[in-house]
């Protein structure tokens, strides 16, 4: 993971570099999916709502807990809305593309990946996470450079969807189509430039579809190595979705298919 991802902490403890999980709904999912949480810190005041279930959980699990005054608070805070609740973490644990592909077949299932190649913003990949992890997605796929990186942003958007999704991160997006390919998943790009609407297309078996970049869409290199392309029928003025939207459009209906297959 790149170092400007991380956060650098130097509160009462060592100078490392660590990540950080803020909002309530984050730091639960975080607490009861059972993952390591180095330190929470809560802003001080009035413990109302989910922020008392928090703190049971994380007495219970014997994690550390700091209270601290909100302009300290507001200052360690890398989202504007942190809802009185910081968890500072290790590193993301990405994962090995075969370990997305051995869940499938763990649970004896087709295997269904996302591919993204190039999302930027931190906010679009928290929802694709969360989509992918409600519709049953078993990884996802992203670049190492050019790409965000999961932090504290993505973690809050995916209310807590990432402590549950597999994702994996790639030197080289073609490379890895190539690794799906021998393990025969057919790749479909999502390209305005194709005759092919979404519905139209078998989107059931082994698969892995691929969301382009916000601004510029899929690489040429990576359009000409999927397997098949399909487009969502523009009938505005505006002739483009955002990169989630468009995620949640696609992915739904391949769950639809399977579910009718």
């Amino acid at each position: 993971m790149n170092k400007n991802n991380f956060t650098k902490r130097n509160i009462n403890e060592k100078d490392v570099y660590e990540d950080q999980i803020e909002g309530r709904n984050a730091v639960l999912e975080l607490l009861e999916s059972g993952k390591d949480i180095n330190k929470i810190f809560i802003e001080k005041g009035d413990k109302q709502g989910s922020i008392n279930k928090i703190l049971a959980l994380a007495k219970e699990r014997k994690i550390v807990i700091a209270e601290v005054e909100k302009a300290k608070f507001n200052s360690m805070a890398q989202t504007e809305n942190p809802q009185g609740v910081i968890a500072i973490v290790p590193p993301f644990n990405y994962c090995d593309i075969y370990d997305i592909i051995e869940l499938a077949r763990e649970r004896g299932e087709d295997p269904f990946i996302l591919i993204l190649d190039g999302i930027e913003d931190p906010h679009n990949l928290g929802s694709i996470i969360r989509t992918a992890e409600t519709a049953g997605v078993h990884g996802i796929i992203i670049p190492k450079r050019r790409a965000a990186a999961v932090n504290s942003t993505v973690a809050k958007v995916s209310a807590g969807a990432v402590e549950h999704m597999k994702i994996a991160r790639v030197n080289n997006i073609n490379d890895a189509i190539n690794t799906l390919k021998k393990e025969d998943i057919w790749i479909c790009g999502t390209d305005m430039d194709t005759n092919k609407y979404y519905y139209n297309q078998d989107l059931t078996g082994p698969l892995a579809i691929v969301i382009g970049s916000e601004g510029y869409g899929m690489s040429r290199l990576v359009k000409e190595n999927c397997d098949f392309l399909v487009k969502i029928p523009m009938k505005g003025k505006i002739t483009s979705l955002n990169a989630s939207v468009s995620t949640g459009i696609v992915v739904y209906e391949a769950v639809k298919q399977r579910i009718i297959k």
